[in-house]
């Protein structure tokens, strides 16, 4: 953004190459409105002290401007080191947060495994002890029937031929036995 001074200057530049003429035979004079350029000439002045002080405060304060950007670049730099320095905590955190997670899972699935391992065995173990405890059922039931089969078949072998001793006998008698026929009075043997 330009000055007050540096348009006034301007304007007095535009009026001498535009409003102005050289003078009759000459390329280097020219004839001015006196009363224009005395007024361009006295806003000049009464600006330039103004403008003159600013700069002069500027150039005065140039000192504490410059130690005052400093102080906020520090700052800056300063706040910029501690996020930094934070971020990298961060990430170191969040790696030891994933290290122990991960030991965690792995923990986890060695325990896990272990605890499917153990109970495989034991349903094993159980179901061997449940086989072989139908087996000895089985057994005792096999035995007791075969005894009772064999004493029961060596038993009814006896009774069968008890029987057939009985029967043999019975049949023995009654072929010994004559009956006499009724109408003859002769004994008939029967068979």
């Amino acid at each position: 953004m330009s000055s007050r001074i540096e348009q006034i200057i301007e304007e007095i530049e535009e009026y001498i190459d535009r409003d102005c003429k050289f003078q009759p035979l000459s390329t280097t004079k020219i004839i001015v409105n006196k009363e224009h350029l005395d007024e361009l000439l006295r806003e000049l002045r009464m600006k330039t002290p103004d403008e003159i002080k600013r700069y002069q405060k500027i150039i005065a304060n140039r000192d504490a401007i410059l130690a005052d950007a400093k102080a906020k670049a520090e700052a800056m730099i300063e706040d910029a080191q501690v996020q930094t320095t934070e971020l990298v905590s961060e990430h170191e955190i969040m790696q030891q947060a994933y290290a122990q997670a991960n030991e965690i899972v792995t923990q986890a699935t060695a325990q896990a495994q272990e605890i499917i391992d153990n109970a495989t065995s034991d349903a094993n173990a159980i179901r061997i002890g449940a086989i072989q405890y139908t087996d000895d059922l089985l057994a005792n039931a096999e035995s007791i029937i075969g005894h009772t089969l064999d004493s029961y078949t060596t038993k009814y072998d006896g009774l069968i031929n008890s029987l057939q001793e009985c029967y043999d006998t019975v049949r023995s008698n009654r072929a010994e036995l004559e009956i006499p026929d009724e109408d003859t009075g002769s004994y008939d043997s029967q068979n």
